[in-house]
């Protein structure tokens, strides 16, 4: 068998085969992960809404996809969960809040009572430091040192170090204020009536 000849465009060729190869491949695994990824997204949802609603028979009656502009004017998106209980009786409502922490974003879902009291909260996604801001899972749980749970965010919660009377988590004052911010607009998303034209509702049984 004659040996190719080590020119420009039988390397080009070579190339180009393996790079058809690696992507038939990599589009193969994605479609295989995509599923049950998306799957495992859902169900950490569908938990995390009764953590912090505090609640298992609960229903999702509503989902609203809410804009608004940050203290910034920065355009935020939000998705707030109406949540009822097995007799069709609102109990108030689930929100999703992103703001930028330390090391990335930092998705947070912050269960509300229909007066606007917090019922609980969960981390969904966060690139914080392990041991540092990563600790923002459990440091404003209920009895923590940073305890936010039954508070009102109607005024914005803020940490101890800016006149609040939250304290931040140690060596973590970043990712405290950006976790903070996070609640306080999950707040604003919720006890500001969703408008024609900035709502995306869809109804859930």
């Amino acid at each position: 068998m004659k040996k190719l000849e080590s020119s420009l465009l039988n390397m080009t060729l070579v190339l180009t085969g393996v790079a058809v190869i690696v992507g038939v491949v990599l589009a193969y695994v994605n479609n295989l992960t995509s599923g049950p990824i998306h799957e495992q997204k859902e169900k950490a949802l569908a938990d995390g809404i009764k953590t912090v609603m505090v609640c298992n028979d609960l229903v999702v009656a509503k989902t609203d996809t809410v804009k608004q502009c940050d203290a910034k004017g920065k355009e935020q998106t939000y998705i707030i969960y109406q949540i009822q209980d097995a007799q069709n009786q609102d109990l108030g409502a689930a929100i999703e809040s992103t703001t930028g922490g330390f090391g990335g974003d930092l998705k947070v879902l912050v269960g509300f009572d229909k007066q606007g009291n917090i019922l609980g909260y969960t981390l969904l996604e966060h690139a914080e430091t392990p041991g540092l801001g990563a600790k923002a899972d459990k440091w404003f749980q209920k009895g923590e040192k940073g305890d936010i749970i039954g508070k009102n965010p109607q005024e914005p919660l803020t940490v101890s170090k800016d006149g609040g009377q939250v304290d931040a988590i140690t060596a973590s004052t970043i990712t405290s204020r950006a976790f903070l911010k996070a609640v306080n607009n999950a707040y604003n998303a919720y006890k500001a009536k969703p408008v024609d034209g900035h709502t995306g509702a869809t109804e859930r049984k």
